[in-house]
């Protein structure tokens, strides 16, 4: 007969297996007991053959198992769970593995969960299908393709850098997604690389990114002896030299905040010089001025610049010259005046709340355009009607404009190289027929010497004086022919 382990005995081994299981899962003690009792029913459950009635308990001091069983009527009884034979065990044993993985899986999620948007480094186990496996100790994570930046590839045994992006659970695993192109990652950056934004003397206030492209950072700082910026450049860019390399040489605009719009706008569209910053609260947008030579610049290329200073400062940002916006005022007033029920007032009242086409009246309701132009709600209603049906006729309008416009101005610069080229023929005829007549003069000139030496070939030899006095023949006698 097999030798029935005490219950001290089982109390001390399971004890031992609590603290074991805590100890190396990281798992809350309770919930392992938990577990336990769990598997302990279902497997008595299956062994009587009943749906309930199991009452299971495990002394938390001791670890000695009480387990009552109710069967019909009868009251509750006394069972040693040592008697639920071999299956009951390993259906127990079963549960509890589940358990115990259901308990890891909760252990992990719950501790990445509070990890969002924070560093953490990990090393690459392998790559699948451009997916870095990156193992975080005890857990491992993902890093997608779609969250790397361009260009960059990871190899075997690689040390990483990246954020937490997303936590979620599938099944008992949990997912952890990194990031290395989100915002947040550059902003990590910075404040496991500047001492300053780690104590909280300078604050990160906004970052907008083009991940593998250009970032823009802006920055405040709560002491006024120390310069944000130049804190977070460093001596000949010795701070953010590393956080550029770890971006694989993506550029970075370090900005100064500025809690007015009409410097922050311009801080943030740097190194573009800007004239004039409008802002329109409604529309939530800003209409900057620049001059032609600035406008390139100002927008960046394909946009770029314009693009991230607007994320950054969280408004709209339409970049115009002087000229253009004269032309959109111009166009915007001819437009608004065919609008029904609307007066001239009326359309100085848009246009001062920087509504200059159709398509931006669209963004209101009837109430909202009520409230500031005092036009009666039901007739407002048919301005916003009005401007919804005719938006698209509007613009196609002003693009026939524009057109028509580039092909005048193609035009009238296809005359002024007309104009250049044949001016620059004439300068070229006048100057080969001057040189013409510089050779033609040249020419006669030399005719003129060579008739001159012919002339003086029959005249008596000149003398002239020795060196000594005498007179000698200098030109050579004819010979005369002979008889």
């Amino acid at each position: 007969m097999p030798e029935v382990k005490k219950p001290a005995a089982t109390g001390k081994a399971i004890l031992e297996l609590v603290e074991k299981m805590h100890e190396e899962k990281k798992i809350s003690r309770d919930i392992i007991f938990t577990g336990i009792e769990s598997a302990i029913q279902l497997a008595a459950e299956r062994h009587f053959q009943v749906e309930e009635g199991v009452l299971v308990l495990i002394d938390r001091a001791t670890g000695e198992i009480s387990a009552k069983v109710k069967t019909g009527d009868s009251e509750a009884t006394d069972i040693d769970p040592v008697t639920l034979g071999r299956i009951a065990a390993q259906s127990a044993k079963q549960v509890m593995i589940q358990k115990i993985r259901e308990a890891e899986s909760d252990t992990v999620f719950n501790e990445f969960s509070g990890k969002k948007g924070e560093l953490i480094q990990g090393t690459v186990t392998r790559v699948d299908a451009g997916t870095a496996i990156v193992s975080l100790g005890k857990s491992e994570a993902l890093l997608p393709r779609s969250e790397q930046i361009p260009g960059e590839t990871h190899h075997l045994g690689e040390r990483v850098k990246a954020v937490v992006l997303e936590v979620r659970k599938a099944g008992q695993r949990v997912k952890i997604i990194l990031s290395r192109c989100h915002p947040d990652f550059v902003k990590s950056l910075f404040e496991d690389e500047i001492p300053e934004i780690d104590d909280r003397t300078i604050d990160i206030r906004a970052v907008a990114r083009e991940a593998g492209y250009r970032t823009k950072l802006a920055v405040s700082s709560i002491d006024l002896k120390v310069d944000c910026v130049g804190a977070c450049v460093g001596v000949r860019g010795s701070r953010i030299k590393n956080i550029i390399e770890e971006l694989n040489g993506e550029r970075i605009d370090i900005v100064r905040w500025n809690d007015s719009l009409q410097v922050l706008i311009p801080n943030a569209l740097s190194p573009a010089q800007i004239s004039e910053v409008f802002t329109y609260q409604k529309l939530g947008r800003a209409l900057v001025l620049v001059t032609e030579d600035q406008l390139s610049l100002a927008i960046g290329r394909r946009g770029q610049n314009v693009r991230l200073a607007s994320k950054l400062v969280g408004w709209d940002i339409e970049i115009m010259t002087h000229e253009e916006l004269a032309e959109g005022l111009e166009r915007a007033e001819r437009w608004f005046a065919q609008l029904p029920n609307v007066t001239e007032d009326h359309v100085q009242t848009l246009i001062g709340e920087g509504f200059l086409s159709y398509n931006d009246l669209t963004f209101l309701d009837g109430e909202g355009l009520a409230e500031f132009t005092d036009i009666p709600l039901e007739q407002a209603e048919e301005v916003i009607a009005y401007a919804e049906e005719y938006a698209d006729h509007m613009e196609a309008s002003v693009e026939e404009e524009r057109a028509a416009q580039a092909a005048a101005q193609a035009e009238a610069d296809a005359a002024a190289a007309a104009a250049v080229a044949e001016a620059e023929a004439e300068v070229e005829a006048e100057a080969a027929a001057a040189k013409a007549a510089e050779a033609a003069a040249a020419g006669e000139e030399n005719a003129n010497t060579l008739a001159a030496d012919v002339s003086t070939e029959g005249e008596t030899p000149a003398e002239v004086p020795t060196h000594e006095g005498e007179v000698v023949a200098v030109a050579a006698q004819e010979t005369e022919p002979s008889a």
